[in-house]
C-alpha cells in the first residue's frame, strides 16, 4: 500500500512540473496533491480519521488527522465547506501534516500559501515550519464571509530539499477539534531590491506570494519578527495577532500594476519598511490610497509616517475601486528611517467582514532640502 501511495505522489509531481513547463527547480503553483483531491484508500480511514502515516499521497501525517469532504456535517451541526476542490484535511490536538519540498535552489526565497478555517476553538493557531525556520500564524480573526482565509509564509532555502510542516499546537477537550487546511502552493520570490528612482524595495508590491486563480479573497500576510523572511519582499508587518491582506488585480481593484496591500486590521497592524537616509536631508514619500472594489463603501483613512512627520489621507470610497495619490515630505533624523502605513479605523463590509484602505505604488526619493513640509492632496 505504501508503494502505491508513493507512486501516486510521484505521478502527481511529474504532472505538476509538466503543467508548469519547468525542466528543473520547483514550480510556482499548487504543491503535489496540495488540494487533497487524492485521498486515502477506504481501508486507511476509520470514519473520517486517517489511520496510516502515509495514507494521503505526497503527505505524511502525525496525530489525529481527518480527511474531510466538502459539505460534511460536524456533530454540532456545523457544515464544513472546502475552498478548492472537494476535500480538505482537519488537524486535531497536536496533529501535523508535512510534505518534502524538492528541487529548491539554495539561498533562494520562497513563499508558501494555504487556506485555513477554524472549526471550534476561538484562539486557534497553526505552527508553520520549513526547517530550520518556523513561525506561528494566528487564525482567530476571520476576514471572509466563508470562514476560510488564505495565509502566506516565507523562507530562505538552506538546502535543495526541506520539509514543510503544518501543526495544530492546540489541546482541546475534543481531540478532533482543530482547523481545516487546504490549497497549498509555493512560489519563488525575489530577494528585496530597489527599482530605479525609488529608495524603497518592492514599492509597487509586484513581488509577493502566490495567489491562485480560484482565490477571490486575497492572502493574509501575518505579523513577523524583524529577522523573519517576509512573503512581501522588503516589507514587514508589525502586530501581535493581526495581518494585512495581499490582493491581486484579477479579483480586486488595484491602483497600479497587478498587486496591492489592503490594510484590514485598523491601527492594530502596521505595514513598514526601513530605508537608508541621511540625517537632516529632506525626502518625499509618495503613495496611492484607494479601495479594493470589494464593497468597502465608506471614507477610508490611512496614516503615513516617517521620522517625526505623519499625514492622514482619506479616500471617499464607493466600494467599487479607485484611488488617489498623496505625498509626505519629511526631514530624516537618522541614517535609517522607517516608513509606516496604518489604517486609522476598523472597517466592515455589509456582510460584516473586515475590509480597509488599499495602499500601492509607494516611492521614496531625496528632495535635497533641509526644511520638511507636508503636501496635502
Amino acid at each position: 500500500m505504501a508503494e502505491n501511495t508513493s507512486t501516486r505522489c510521484l505521478l502527481l509531481l511529474v504532472l505538476v512540473s509538466a503543467a508548469a513547463g519547468v525542466a528543473s527547480g520547483i514550480a510556482d503553483g499548487p504543491l503535489p496533491n496540495g488540494i487533497f483531491e487524492q485521498g486515502p484508500d477506504a481501508s486507511q480511514l476509520n470514519g473520517t480519521r486517517v489511520t496510516r502515516q502515509d495514507a494521503i499521497p505526497c503527505w505524511e501525517i502525525s496525530g489525529f488527522v481527518e480527511y474531510i469532504q466538502s459539505g460534511q456535517n460536524q456533530q454540532d451541526g456545523m457544515v464544513l465547506a472546502v475552498p478548492e476542490g472537494a476535500h480538505a484535511v482537519r488537524l486535531g490536538n497536536g496533529a501535523s501534516i508535512r510534505q518534502q519540498l524538492t528541487n529548491l535552489a539554495r539561498r533562494s526565497y520562497y513563499s508558501i500559501t494555504f487556506s485555513a478555517a477554524r472549526t471550534c476553538a476561538q484562539a486557534e493557531q497553526l505552527n508553520v515550519s520549513v526547517a530550520p525556520e518556523s513561525g506561528v500564524l494566528p487564525i482567530q480573526t476571520v476576514y471572509t464571509s466563508s470562514g476560510w482565509d488564505s495565509y502566506s509564509y516565507a523562507f530562505k532555502a538552506r538546502h535543495t530539499t526541506a520539509w514543510l510542516t503544518i501543526q495544530n499546537p492546540g489541546v482541546e477537550e475534543d481531540a478532533a477539534c482543530g482547523p481545516l487546511v487546504d490549497a497549498f502552493a509555493i512560489k519563488t520570490i525575489g530577494p528585496p531590491h530597489h527599482e530605479k528612482g525609488n529608495m524603497l524595495k518592492n514599492g509597487d508590491f509586484e513581488d509577493g506570494p502566490y495567489i491562485g486563480p480560484d482565490n477571490p479573497w486575497g492572502l493574509l500576510v501575518p505579523p513577523m519578527d524583524e529577522d523573519d523572511v517576509s512573503p512581501l519582499p522588503g516589507w514587514m508587518i508589525m502586530s501581535d495577532t493581526k495581518s494585512v491582506k495581499y490582493v491581486d488585480a484579477a479579483h480586486h481593484k488595484v491602483p497600479h500594476g497587478s498587486y496591492a496591500v489592503e490594510l484590514v486590521a485598523g491601527s492594530e497592524c502596521a505595514l513598514l519598511q526601513e530605508a537608508r537616509t541621511v540625517a537632516g536631508r529632506s525626502y518625499r514619500l509618495s503613495f496611492s490610497v484607494g479601495d479594493a472594489g470589494n464593497g468597502c463603501a465608506q471614507p477610508l483613512a490611512v496614516k503615513a509616517s516617517a521620522a517625526y512627520s505623519s499625514q492622514v489621507v482619506t479616500y471617499e470610497s464607493q466600494g467599487t475601486g479607485g484611488s488617489k495619490r498623496a505625498e509626505l515630505e519629511f526631514a530624516a533624523i537618522a541614517d535609517a528611517t522607517r516608513v509606516v502605513f496604518q489604517s486609522m479605523n476598523h472597517y466592515m463590509k455589509p456582510d460584516g467582514t473586515l475590509c480597509g484602505p488599499v495602499v500601492d505604488d509607494v516611492s521614496l526619493v531625496s528632495v535635497h532640502k533641509h526644511a520638511a513640509r507636508r503636501l496635502f492632496m
